[in-house]
């Protein structure tokens, strides 16, 4: 008995294997890497820091809205990044400038991955006349410089978050519908979609049930690739005074680096914070995107053009 015992455990080990889900598969495969579990500390940290930062700052001596630090103040023990240019302390600033930011993009995101998923997955699927006219549509779309766009209807309809959120949202799922359309197109002609439609399931069943799933990995590694580049969207708006409103009770980091623009070649130290937030913010994302992808097997160098 003990000498088939070590084939006893290898079968059990070989059939353990062959039970993993394509879920489970690529949780192993990201509990592996690295450079994945990095990013998703990074990407966890800032997220926990947005819901309990108003709580930390409470705590804190300093008030983020009062101008206490002294302006144009260097970095101190009492004010760790200095005070900036009205002379409010920045490191409280910063801790609280992420949360309208992740807000925003996170729901962003999710609204962009859903409504340019499902029109993408639907023209994959049924193609014909429709299939040709919104792609070239959503290739029109792309030849437009978006920033303008946004400009533009932010500028006229508002700067509120959600009409940051909701157009946003409507731009940066227009490739997706290209995206999720390509990879639907691997999976059309396929033998359990034939056997499905053959079955005599609905449309919407065979794409919610059977399309889906099998281009979910794509879709989930370009998720997090739009979130990165929404995030710097959302900034640049910020920047150009197109985000949180100046002198409010709220703030946001590329608010911070505009107004301290001016003095950033003498006086460095009230964008360091911000800048180093946002960075690291961004690193973590696509660090965890790039592990993702490897995960699924996806090359993210390969994928469709956008």
């Amino acid at each position: 008995m003990a000498a088939i015992t070590p084939e006893i455990e290898n079968v059990q080990e070989e059939a353990s294997t062959q039970r993993k889900t394509p879920f489970m598969e690529m949780v192993d495969n990201l509990r592996r890497s690295t450079s994945g579990k990095i990013g998703l500390f990074i990407i966890v940290f800032h997220i926990l820091l947005a819901l309990t930062s108003p709580f930390i700052v409470e705590l804190m001596p300093q008030d983020p809205f009062t101008r206490e630090a002294g302006r144009n103040a260097a970095p101190s023990l009492q004010h760790w990044f200095g005070g900036d240019e009205q002379g409010r302390d920045v490191f409280t600033r910063t801790l609280l400038g992420g949360r309208t930011l992740l807000l925003v993009t996170i729901f962003g995101t999710t609204l962009a991955m859903g409504w340019g998923s499902f029109v993408g997955i639907m023209l994959g699927f049924l193609g014909g006349r429709a299939d040709e006219i919104i792609m070239r549509l959503v290739d029109a779309f792309l030849a437009i410089p978006w920033l303008l766009f946004l400009l533009l209807i932010v500028g006229i309809v508002g700067t509120e978050p959600w009409i940051q959120m909701l157009t946003l949202g409507f731009f940066y799922g227009i490739p997706a519908v290209r995206v999720s359309r390509a990879a639907t197109h691997d999976y059309v002609t396929r033998e359990f979609v034939l056997a499905a439609r053959a079955r005599g399931e609905k449309k919407i069943t065979v794409m919610f049930r059977e399309l889906l799933p099998n281009v979910l990995d794509v879709l989930l590694v370009e998720g997090a690739m739009r979130w990165s580049w929404m995030l710097l969207a959302f900034i640049s708006l910020s920047f150009l005074g197109f985000g949180v409103p100046p002198g409010g009770e709220r703030t946001d980091w590329g608010l911070m680096i505009s107004q301290s623009r001016r003095i950033m070649a003498l006086q460095p130290w009230a964008t360091f914070g911000p800048i180093i937030f946002l960075s690291s913010l961004i690193i973590g994302i696509n660090l965890f995107a790039d592990a993702l992808a490897k995960a699924l097997g996806l090359d993210r160098s390969q994928g469709a053009p956008v």
